[in-house]
């Protein structure tokens, strides 16, 4: 099983930790519009909260100046959510007038596993921040996802090992004309990905989302459905990167994918972590890839277990 790792780059600048009590005043800041702030406490045993360390930041750093805020991990993340992170944000929206880019929950799996992350309802930033052009999430448990209208935003990702159907649905059903990247990680109904293909039919429609470039439903226990309905999405004609990787895509949604409309106007396919056998692989290699796709088939550690004459498949990140 893969896991998530630190975010190294957000709105386009490299991430840069914000020093912890211990360390402030040996660390040198940069200045504040040249990295993007990564604002964490400690998920165990902290000594300071992190709304402390938010108020440290804004003390310490000309926050007029910020463009990109990165939450990590916050205090007992695995049984608390980041309501209070999230107030402290919007309180803070005075100061943050140049914010374009901010991701809620960049833990890796050492500080909290990614379906042990609990999250809230993300509205209120989105509402709050009508600036913003890069959104994101990781964690799926309590993840309340309204449908919204931000006109702003041209890139959304959820990463969860399960996200909410009716946050899948909240996603379908926002209004964002802006957005170029939609990347979400469905999961597995192990961890409470129970989302069905009709919940993201608005997305593979597209009516809501014209100016979409780059699509991601993956990570997803019915990646062959997905890919079966991608096969004729009218979504798919204006996308130049399509990626279905880290799910249970089997023969089954690899066929569709050659079986339905053309694909050969992409500049990259992503399939990897996949259950395709080797005749389908060089069948996707002749057709896409002899078409100037670029395309990511490997495997990786998709591997099959079976017991009682039952083969069981695994998406790349649950836990």
């Amino acid at each position: 099983m893969s896991h998530p790792r630190h975010l190294t780059e957000s709105c386009g600048l490299p991430v840069f930790d914000f020093p912890s009590r211990e360390d402030a005043d040996t660390t040198p800041l940069p200045a504040a519009d040249s990295v993007a702030w990564r604002v964490s406490s400690d998920s165990y045993d902290s000594e300071e909260s992190w709304t402390e360390v938010f108020a440290r930041f804004r003390a310490a750093v000309d926050t007029t100046k910020v463009r990109a805020i990165v939450v990590g991990a916050w205090e007992e993340a695995y049984d608390s959510g980041p309501e209070e992170i999230i107030g402290a944000l919007l309180d803070a929206r005075p100061d943050l007038p140049a914010l374009r880019g901010l991701f809620l929950g960049d833990m890796h799996s050492e500080e909290c596993e990614i379906s042990w992350i609990n999250q809230s309802d993300v509205g209120p930033l989105l509402d709050g921040f009508p600036e913003l052009e890069e959104f994101g999430v990781r964690g799926g448990s309590g993840l309340v996802f309204p449908a919204v209208t931000h006109h702003k935003l041209r890139s959304l990702t959820v990463e969860t090992g399960g996200m909410p159907a009716e946050a899948v649905r909240g996603v379908a059903a926002s209004d964002l004309p802006a957005l170029v990247h939609l990347d979400l990680w469905l999961g597995t109904s192990e961890y409470g990905g129970d989302a069905e293909i009709t919940d993201v039919a608005p997305i593979l429609d597209g009516d809501r989302l014209p100016h979409l470039r780059h699509l991601g439903l993956r990570n997803s226990d019915i990646q062959d459905e997905i890919a079966t309905a991608v096969a004729s999405a009218p979504v798919v004609a204006r996308l130049e990167t399509l990626d279905l990787s880290m799910g249970v895509l089997t023969e089954q949604g690899g066929a569709a994918l050659l079986s339905g409309q053309p694909l050969t106007h992409l500049k990259k396919l992503d399939l990897h972590h996949n259950y395709l056998g080797g005749p389908l692989r060089e069948r996707l290699l002749e057709v896409l890839g002899g078409a100037g796709v670029a395309l990511d088939l490997d495997r990786g550690h998709a591997e099959e277990d079976e017991d009682d004459g039952r083969v069981w498949r695994f998406v790349a990140v649950g836990e």
